[in-house]
């Protein structure tokens, strides 16, 4: 399926690791061409060097999104980049341990700064360049804690659980401009983090050497998974695209969770 990305450009936060890795090599692989976003000088390198040797444009930028200054940097490092910026990718965000208990109020200030107000800031600066040219995609990346929040990382799943509402509230300020507005909240990701994490436990407890041998176990855990496996990053990513695509036009203010149907609900 031709997504009709050829030529947008993207700009992917947070795209130095993980997700959002995942995220800037589709778009690139769908002809989009990314702007790859780290925190330090030179972080986002490696990540557009695998860019391009598959054959896909990129660029690496570099900026703190917790300070208004820093944001205004990296919309104006995009811009020189690529033009303007048709999709943006909110995937940066932080989950930090804690709990009622040991999270004081500068804690969750913290986590509201990472996972809301460094959405909130790069936002503003990219709206009016789509509206003024009738499209563009606003993605944000969240958790299935936006409507499952656990009772451990408060502050962060408080913060998470504020995208939805942003969500919502976002699409609704651009109704008719062109401009689309959605959350993409995963569950448990098969990050190369997980996955070595599972390993470490798996050979320390007997399950096996390879994730194929312990994935059974490690879905033990999980008995509310529907799928049998647990998502990779690449699915995440496919589902990123679509909905940064002209294809989904007509999709908007929505929620999309990605677990294997861990938080399966009826509406």
């Amino acid at each position: 399926m031709d997504l009709g990305l050829q030529g947008k450009a993207a700009l992917v936060t947070g795209a130095h690791r993980g997700t959002g890795r995942a995220i800037a090599h589709a778009l690139a692989r769908e002809g989009a061409r990314v702007v790859v976003h780290g925190h330090e000088p030179g972080e986002a390198d490696e990540a557009v060097a695998e860019i391009r040797n598959a054959g896909g444009e990129a660029q690496s930028i570099w900026g703190t999104l917790t300070q208004d200054e820093g944001a205004l940097s990296v919309a104006r490092q995009a811009h020189e980049a690529f033009g303007p910026i048709d999709i943006l990718i909110n995937n940066y965000g932080t989950a930090e341990a804690g709990s009622w208990a040991r999270t004081n109020i500068d804690g969750w200030i913290e986590a509201y700064e990472k996972n809301v107000l460094s959405i909130v800031r790069l936002t503003k600066l990219l709206i009016e360049p789509m509206k003024e040219r009738g499209w563009g995609r606003i993605i944000m990346l969240g958790t299935i804690g936006s409507t499952e929040p656990a009772a451990r990382m408060p502050a962060y799943y408080s913060a998470k659980g504020a995208l939805h509402t942003m969500t919502v509230s976002l699409a609704k300020d651009l109704a008719r401009t062109g401009v689309s507005v959605n959350l993409v909240s995963p569950g448990l990701i098969r990050t190369r983090e997980v996955e070595e994490r599972f390993l470490e436990k798996g050979r320390r407890e007997g399950w096996g050497q390879t994730w194929e041998e312990i994935e059974p176990r490690v879905l033990e855990s999980f008995m509310d998974n529907l799928t049998g496996h647990i998502p990779r990053t690449e699915e995440v990513a496919d589902l990123v695209c679509y909905l940064a695509s002209p294809r989904a036009g007509a999709i908007t203010a929505a929620n999309f969770r990605i677990d294997g149907g861990s938080s399966a609900l009826a509406i």
